[in-house]
């Protein structure tokens, strides 16, 4: 498990970065994580990702693991910069969103103003030949069939044995409720359970042994999908989370924030035993402050 704080508001970006209050935000919560902190800048000021890396550096880059950037915003950046300046900066880790299915027959469809399959891996093959490491996730019960499914993950599997940068993969299910694409009656209404499962089952044993992790999310699949998941092939249970606001507003019902506590109960319920990690999968500076019961058993692996 880990603990991940989320600041994902593009649109007032510019002003909380003169404001100061995205730093003000992540020093309040300084106390509370230890792994990693999740920044998405605006596509349009690409110039205050460099204010932002500074910053990092010089204030608080040592107690976080830095992931920003989706993949699609280094296709943005300017001349003048590239994700070499940002990993000098402080920049370790990107997140692997936008992938949504690395195919550009459904890309066309759902997602036609972001980069296609390609230019998706481009990015990921040179974060990674920089030592800039990512996750990838699939988003799953749209317009998706499983041959969509499987091409998706044989591009995964085929970087992965190349670059070895992916640290995780996350099968994201489609919530469907106030999203455009549904709304417009051009998507399913999302996963079936059963589909959602099988997608981590099968992400698992086709992407073994070369990623190791795979990742369910609690604020997609809900605590009981969870516990499916993770007897099911899924070995990592992400995150904590705070003012999470993407999947809320497409209509989630089930939070935007879970304690460890709760995590942790969810895990000891399927008859496992928790253990927290880094970023990277490293087990955590025990003298950095952490919300885990110092008392309870946690599995080294």
């Amino acid at each position: 498990m880990k603990e991940i704080i989320e600041i994902i508001q593009p649109d007032d970006w510019h002003v909380h970065l003169r404001e100061g209050r995205m730093l003000k935000v992540v020093s309040k919560y300084s106390a509370r994580i230890n792994n990693r902190c999740i920044v998405m800048p605006n596509l349009e000021v690409p110039i205050t990702t460099s204010y932002l890396a500074k910053k990092y550096k010089s204030e608080i880059q040592e107690s976080f693991n830095v992931r920003s950037f989706i993949p699609l915003i280094p296709c943005y950046l300017t001349d003048n910069l590239d994700l070499k300046d940002f990993k000098d900066l402080g920049l370790k880790t990107l997140p692997g969103t936008a992938a949504e299915i690395l195919d550009d027959e459904v890309r066309q469809i759902i997602c036609k103003d972001k980069i296609n399959s390609r230019e998706w891996l481009e990015v990921m093959e040179s974060a990674h030949e920089i030592g800039i490491n990512s996750t990838a996730t699939i988003m799953i019960g749209h317009i998706d069939k499983p041959l969509h499914w499987a091409r998706h993950l044989i591009k995964i599997r085929d970087l992965q044995n190349k670059s070895m940068g992916f640290t995780e993969f996350v099968p994201l299910p489609f919530v469907p409720m106030e999203a455009p694409m549904f709304l417009r009656g051009k998507s399913r209404f999302g996963p079936t359970l059963r589909e959602s499962v099988l997608m981590h089952s099968i992400a698992r044993l086709s992407l073994h042994p070369n990623i190791k992790n795979i990742q369910t999310s609690w604020v997609k699949m809900g605590p009981d999908g969870v516990k499916v998941c993770l007897k099911k092939g899924v070995n990592d249970l992400g995150g904590t989370l705070m003012n999470e606001s993407i999947t809320r507003a497409a209509g989630a019902v089930h939070g935007q924030e879970m304690s460890p506590q709760r995590l942790e109960k969810i895990i000891r319920d399927t008859g496992l035993i928790p253990r927290q990690r880094t970023t990277l999968y490293s087990t955590p500076d025990k003298r950095k402050p952490t919300m885990f019961t110092e008392s309870q058993d946690y599995l080294d692996v």
